[in-house]
């Protein structure tokens, strides 16, 4: 169940709740009830003992309702008090009930049965004042509070002691009557230190003091003189209903407090409290009250209860004397320590702990107050750090960045702002200084990093790509840093290691992208992405053997998009790794459907191109098991295609590229003769086949430096028994100057360029394509 909050202040809350107003209301009824059968005792008893039943069971249901609404610390707290509220209502509700039927002679005296369910729930009671959480964390604590505890218990006692035993005028010398009464009085007591002394009392004062004085009320007023006790004044039995009045409304009251959630009303401990003091002040007034008139034996349990208050508030005044000695002896030296932290935290809120740059908040206070129409930004993001830190570890890393860092320093002036944005990015606010300045700077940064760096004994040439803008009328720092972002990243495409300036257009680019990466999130589930195959011909006879499966976007708004117009950004963005699990699942459906219509011939090997991203997915090898299980392509049909950029030095993918190879998957490396680790590779990389970059078959024919790596790259799969695939034959003698080279397979526009799927059934059944078809 959910209670809803009410705004504004508890106290505007307390006249207008209706549970409150219906006791209050109640309790007014009663006391007319009494004014109006003055005279009658018998029937006044009555109605007294039925208004108690109400309020007791108020009390039990305002505690229940507490045990779900406070915290969870204090519902074993709450549940005792409603425990003890059920039990006064059974109790109440028994000796009303026999009252009503059975009177006899007025008594607000309670029978057996009540009595001993009011004993209960007094236990109860006095439990929860115990159990509840007292927040005293330390040994101090605790001794600190129970000193004042037990100030204020003995005070009690020596209260209820006194006018137990001699009450004013004689009243009451039944021994029983002034023990309950002694026992109210010290239950009331110990409450109150309790919400006095702790630090998080289960309950608001506001709505302790009630129940607190609930107590307090019923033990004075049975030490009342005799003659206020008869049963002759109507006002005796409102004073004797006020006390459960009182405990009814205190849990209603926390209620409220808690509904309202008001801060100003949860309890506060002060570094002090008042209370033990005061009832040194009652207890000695007690003292002088009693002293005309008591005997000896009196006069020594005062005396006792004084001297024993006295060493306890001499024991809390030498502990408060000790704290206040050791806090002043220690106060100097705290207040420079905490001059010296807050210069400190000053110091790190504004600056990077590394390269004692400015950061990215000190940098954006400063965009803020010195960004004016001819300041320039430039943004410097260091070219394959990564490679630095996996390499060479985190130490030279961060020992790389912070001589960047000096560097950068030393090429600006001394009122421009140079900020480490975090990583290895770095930025720069140059106040006053148009685009040609800051291209001056730019070009100064590229020729600073580019002097040797000796870390870890090794010595490094830092390049870095830098995006430059120049603020115009209306920008906001957001907008100068977003251009000089999209400029950065110009400059990393464009080969790194070069500084680039923002241009509209740049912007323009940088929007259609975005519009296709958010495209690119569902094209999958809207069905826009087909496949066409290339054929992979054999080229001693010219048959076909397998297809190489290229992807196409059908955009709604475009056209048809080549996989160049959108596979780099899937792959930078990672939403290569759900588009190439489709290319997978759909090209070895369809080769097993090829392997269906031809079920005596061999089966087509399906080539499908994989990227880096994909390789170090950690799922990819369960998905290719888990498509060939569905579709029922043999593993030796399906051909991964990688590039040797996706798996040069990368661990991982060499890992994945083995277990793809346990599965009897075959492997090719694609576009072979671009990367320039490519000799390495062949020692490592667990392959089948090569396939020779169309660069090199393009010239193949004109060019001999073309023919002699073309060559090679035959020779070497052969010595390694790999097979050979020569990419981008479109001519009849590039055909056959390959085939002469020792090459088993070819593809190219020469026999067909990617067609769908039907096509390749035709072109399967009658052995050549047609060139250009």
């Amino acid at each position: 169940m959910t209670e809803t909050r009410p705004a504004g202040r508890p106290i505007n809350h307390l006249r207008r709740d209706p549970v409150l107003r219906g006791l209050v209301g109640f309790t007014l009824l009663a006391c007319v009830l009494f004014v109006l059968l003055s005279g009658h005792p018998d029937r006044q008893v009555q109605v007294y003992w039925l208004a108690q039943v109400p309020l007791d069971a108020a009390l039990a249901l305002g505690g229940w309702r507490l045990r779900r609404l406070a915290d969870e610390r204090y519902r074993r707290f709450w549940s005792m008090i409603s425990f003890a509220g059920a039990s006064f209502t059974i109790g109440d509700t028994y000796h009303g009930t026999s009252v009503l039927l059975s009177p006899s002679v007025p008594s607000l005296t309670g029978g057996t049965v009540q009595t001993v369910f009011f004993g209960i729930g007094m236990t109860s009671n006095v439990i929860a004042c115990l159990i509840f959480p007292q927040g005293l964390n330390t040994a101090r604590e605790r001794f600190v509070f129970w000193l004042d505890a037990a100030t204020v218990l003995v005070g009690g006692g020596v209260v209820a002691w006194c006018f137990a035993f001699n009450p004013l005028d004689g009243a009451h010398t039944d021994r029983v009557n002034a023990s309950v009464t002694a026992a109210l009085v010290l239950v009331a007591t110990f409450s109150a230190t309790k919400v006095a002394l702790i630090r998080h009392p289960p309950m608001a004062r506001m709505a302790a003091w009630p129940m607190v004085s609930a107590a307090m009320v019923q033990g004075v007023s049975t030490l009342l003189p005799g003659d206020f006790q008869t049963l002759d004044h109507a006002y005796v039995y409102a004073i004797r209903l006020l006390p459960s009045v009182l405990i009814a409304v205190g849990p209603w009251i926390q209620v409220i407090v808690l509904r309202a959630g008001d801060p100003r009303y949860t309890a506060k401990r002060r570094p002090y409290s008042l209370l033990p003091y005061g009832m040194i002040a009652v207890t000695f007034v007690v003292f002088f009250l009693m002293l005309p008139d008591t005997a000896s034996s009196q006069l020594v349990g005062a005396t006792v209860g004084v001297v024993v208050i006295t060493c306890l508030v001499a024991g809390r005044q030498l502990v408060a004397f000790h704290d206040n000695m050791s806090l002043i002896s220690r106060l100097d030296v705290a207040l420079g320590d905490l001059r010296d932290q807050e210069a400190q935290l000053r110091e790190q809120a504004s600056f990077d702990e590394l390269t004692g740059l400015a950061n990215r908040t000190h940098f954006s206070a400063e965009m803020a107050r010195l960004l004016t129409a001819d300041s320039a930004l430039l943004l410097i993001d260091l070219d394959d750090f990564k490679t630095i830190n996996d390499t060479m570890g985190h130490a030279a890393g961060d020992a790389l960045l912070v001589i960047v860092a000096s560097r950068l320093r030393d090429a600006v002036r001394g009122d421009d702002i140079v900020c480490r944005m975090g990583g290895d990015e770095f930025a720069m606010l140059l106040p006053g200084t148009g685009p040609v300045g800051a291209e001056v700077v730019a070009a100064q940064i590229l020729r600073r990093l580019a002097a040797p760096i000796v870390v870890a004994q090794h010595t490094i040439r830092v390049k870095a790509s830098i995006g430059l803008t120049g603020a115009r009328a209306g920008d906001d720092p957001s907008t100068l840093l977003a251009n000089a972002d999209i400029a950065m990243y110009e400059a990393k495409r464009r080969g790194k290691g070069m500084w680039i300036g923002y241009a509209d257009e740049m912007g323009a680019r940088v929007s259609a992208e975005a519009g296709l990466i958010r495209q690119l999130d569902q094209a999958v589930e809207l069905g826009q992405f087909t496949l066409v195959y290339q054929p992979i011909m054999r080229l001693a006879d010219d048959r076909l053997t397998g297809v190489e499966s290229l992807i196409r976007w059908n955009h709604p708004d475009l056209g048809v998009l080549s996989p160049v117009d959108f596979i780099p950004i899937a792959e930078r963005t990672g939403q290569i790794v759900a588009i190439g699990r489709w290319v997978l699942r759909e090209a070895c459906r369809q080769g097993a459907a090829w392997m269906a219509e031809a079920p005596d011939e061999t089966p087509l090997q399906v080539g499908v191109n994989v990227a880096g991203p994909q390789l170090r997915d950690p799922n990819l090898v369960a998905d290719v098991a888990e498509v060939l299980a569905e579709t029922g392509l043999p593993p030796g049909s399906l051909v991964i295609e990688v590039t040797e950029t996706a798996v040069v030095d990368d661990e991982e993918s060499q890992r994945t590229m083995e277990a793809l190879r346990a599965l009897g998957v075959k492997l090719a490396l694609d576009d072979f003769g671009t990367a320039a680790s490519s000799l390495g590779l062949l020692l490592t990389c667990p392959v089948n086949s090569l396939k020779l970059d169309r660069s090199f078959v393009e010239s193949i024919t004109t060019v001999s430096r073309q023919g002699a790596v073309a060559n090679a790259v035959s020779q070497m799969a052969a010595a390694l028994e790999f097979g050979s695939v020569a990419e981008g034959i479109e001519t009849e003698e590039q055909r056959d100057l390959v085939r002469l080279l020792g090459y088993e397979y070819g593809q190219g526009f020469f026999y067909s360029r990617p067609v769908a799927p039907e096509r390749i059934s035709e072109l399967r059944e009658y052995g050549l394509a047609p060139a250009s078809s």
